[in-house]
């Protein structure tokens, strides 16, 4: 079975967060789309997607192809049609294609429709975080299914116990841990510091880390080797991102090589209580949101300086930089050199270097094929 994870018409609306990558990359739970199906599946997995990210995430054709949509969340039924798809067979939702076995190049309805209902589909980027903790409960039982958690310290004062799940290395000690409400799942060689506080639904994906005193509520996913301290609610943090210090982010996305500094905190709620818009890079325009809670979505290699105060429903672009006083605008450029809107652009080449220093500390090299994908994001809002 030959599996390809296609870019339909939502890697527009999950902008800024696709820029640097396809859907299928983006974490939402404990793993990233790709991780999922690949495990779900028990196969490699291939991509369909833009064709400046196609040299980083290549495509791999064979006779027969199953094409998935990687935007709609698996339920039982959802991978049992699958797994089932004959030859030229479409599976459907709401008129929009989530798999179809192909002998063809591209995902393209055919005659043989299956329709099913009742799937969550991310179809803008603030459904990453509107869903996160119903993605947290899949990727638990997917994870943790007839398996025994490594032992929790009895230094730690928990609640639910049977809803907690420690892999291989992980360490948790002196903290308050209550899967109530949903589970806490806490990945190879990750650590809980002392005396934080943490309410499941939480992924603390490989590697990563929550900081003394933290206090993390419902929802949360901290990506491999991120760092977080402070208070996060219902917030993702894709991979190898910082917010390591106090602060609040709530409602929030924030992509990969991300570091939020000291005391930056973001608004998640507006003061007259009124719906969010979030600016639409497909639209060009700020769009509703249908939400009241609605915080700061960031895309990859942004940063923010000490006491950053994000204005609710923020979107930073590619590589911004954030450090002039005052609110910083609800739109952030790519390449943004202070936040304001008549901020300077921050040089490719200087950008390059700050990646550089920051991936070097994780032993990760930017390839020149990086370098392309960046270089091309610069281009788009440079010309």
């Amino acid at each position: 079975m030959n599996i390809v994870l296609f870019d339909g018409e939502e890697w527009e609306h999950l902008l800024p967060l696709t820029f640097t990558k396809p859907v299928a990359s983006l974490r939402m739970g404990i793993l990233s789309f790709t991780e999922r199906w690949e495990k779900i599946l028990n196969e490699k997995v291939s991509f369909k997607t833009q064709n400046y990210l196609e040299e980083k995430f290549p495509i791999q054709l064979q006779t027969e192809n199953i094409f998935i949509n990687p935007s709609y969340l698996p339920t039982e039924e959802l991978i049992n049609t699958i797994k089932n798809l004959q030859l030229n067979q479409t599976i459907l939702h709401q008129d929009k294609i989530v798999a179809v076995k192909t002998d063809h190049n591209n995902p393209t309805i055919t005659e043989q429709v299956i329709h099913i209902e009742n799937l969550i589909h991310i179809q803008n980027s603030w459904d990453l975080f509107t869903y996160n903790f119903q993605a947290i409960e899949f990727d638990f039982e997917l994870l943790t299914k007839d398996r025994v958690s490594q032992p929790i310290s009895e230094t730690n004062r928990v609640l639910h116990p049977e809803r907690i799940f420690l892999e291989e290395g992980a360490k948790v000690e002196f903290s308050i841990l209550n899967a109530s409400e949903g589970p806490i799942y806490i990945g190879k060689d990750a650590e809980i510091m002392e005396g934080s506080m943490v309410r499941g639904g939480l992924a603390l994906c490989e590697h990563a880390k929550i900081n003394m005193g933290a206090k993390i509520y419902s929802g949360c996913t901290v990506g491999p080797y991120c760092k977080v301290g402070g208070e996060l609610n219902n917030a993702i943090l894709m991979a190898y991102s910082n917010k390591g210090h106090d602060g609040f982010l709530g409602n929030a996305v924030i992509g990969e090589w991300c570091n939020l500094g000291a005391d930056t905190n973001n608004s998640n709620l507006k003061n007259n209580y009124a719906e969010v818009k979030l600016w639409s890079y497909k639209d060009r325009r700020f769009v509703k949101t249908g939400l009241q809670f609605c915080g700061l979505i960031m895309g990859d290699y942004a940063k923010s300086a000490i006491n950053t105060q994000f204005n609710t429903g923020t979107v930073v672009g590619i590589c911004a930089n954030i450090f002039q006083s005052g609110f910083p605008p609800n739109l952030i450029k790519h390449y943004s050199w202070g936040g304001n809107s008549d901020a300077p652009v921050f040089n490719l080449d200087r950008a390059y270097e700050a990646a550089e220093k920051m991936m070097e500390r994780r032993k990760i090299a930017l390839t020149s094929v990086d370098k392309k994908i960046l270089e091309h994001i610069f281009n788009l809002n440079n010309n």
